[in-house]
C-alpha cells in the first residue's frame, strides 16, 4: 500500500515506519524535523507542520491509508481528520492511549486516583479526539496500547481487547513498541476493527 504515516520519527512512530518497510508498503514519513527518518528503500521524508490543513491535505493525496503517531496535545485533532477528508483519503488509523481505557464499569484509567497527573492532559486529549472520530466519516481505527508501552522486542505474541485495559498474568498492563507495531501494520492490511477502537496487551 502506499501509506502516509504522521510523526514517523518518534517511539512507535518510528517502529510502525520500521514494520511498514519490512512489508514492503511505500511510505511518506512525515515529521517535524526528519534528522530521526532513517534513509529506508520505499521510504519518502517530509519535513510538515501536521497543523496547516491545507498543506497536510496536499501531501495525504493518492495515499490508501494514513497513520498518525503524535502527541494529541499537540496535534489539531480536528484539523487531522479535516485535512483527511479534503485529501480524498478515507482509512485513517490511530495510535492511541491507555487512558481512556476502562478499567471497572464506568470507570476510566485516567480517572482514577493513581493515573500519573501530568499525563492526564494528553489522555484527556486523546479521549477528546476518539470522540471526533466516532463523529467523523472517516473508515477510522483507534488502537491504544497497554498502561506501560515502552521499548522491547517484536515478539507476536500478544493479546487484542476492546475497551477495557488489559491486564497480564502478572498483573501487569504493557505492551511493547515493536509489537504494537505489529499490530498496526496487521490491521492496516486486514482491517478488522473498521470505526472501532481495539487495545493491545500481553
Amino acid at each position: 500500500m502506499k501509506v502516509a504515516l504522521i510523526g514517523a520519527s518518534g517511539n512507535a512512530g518510528s517502529r510502525i515506519l520500521k514494520e511498514l518497510v519490512n512489508r514492503s508498503h511505500t511510505v511518506l514519513a512525515l515529521a517535524r524535523n526528519t534528522d530521526r527518518i532513517p534513509n529506508l528503500p520505499g521510504v519518502r521524508a517530509r519535513a510538515l507542520d501536521v497543523n496547516d490543513r491545507a498543506a497536510l491535505a496536499s501531501e495525504l493525496e493518492d495515499h490508501d491509508a494514513v497513520i498518525s503517531a503524535i502527541k494529541f496535545t499537540a496535534a489539531d485533532t480536528q484539523g487531522l481528520i479535516d485535512s483527511l477528508l479534503l485529501a480524498g483519503v478515507n482509512r485513517y488509523l490511530v495510535v492511541g492511549g491507555a487512558g481512556s481505557l476502562e478499567i471497572a464499569p464506568g470507570l476510566l484509567e485516567m480517572d482514577s486516583p493513581a493515573f500519573p497527573a501530568h499525563v492526564r492532559p494528553e489522555a484527556a486529549a486523546g479521549a477528546r479526539f476518539l470522540s471526533q472520530l466516532r463523529a467523523s466519516a472517516l473508515d477510522w481505527t483507534f488502537i491504544s496500547p497497554s498502561r506501560l508501552f515502552q521499548p522491547g522486542v517484536r515478539t507476536g505474541v500478544f493479546r487484542i481487547g476492546g475497551d477495557h485495559l488489559l491486564i497480564g498474568v502478572d498483573g501487569k498492563s504493557a505492551i511493547s513498541f515493536e509489537d504494537f507495531a505489529m499490530a498496526m501494520v496487521d490491521e492496516l492490511e486486514q482491517p478488522r476493527h473498521s470505526r472501532r477502537r481495539f487495545t493491545i496487551g500481553y
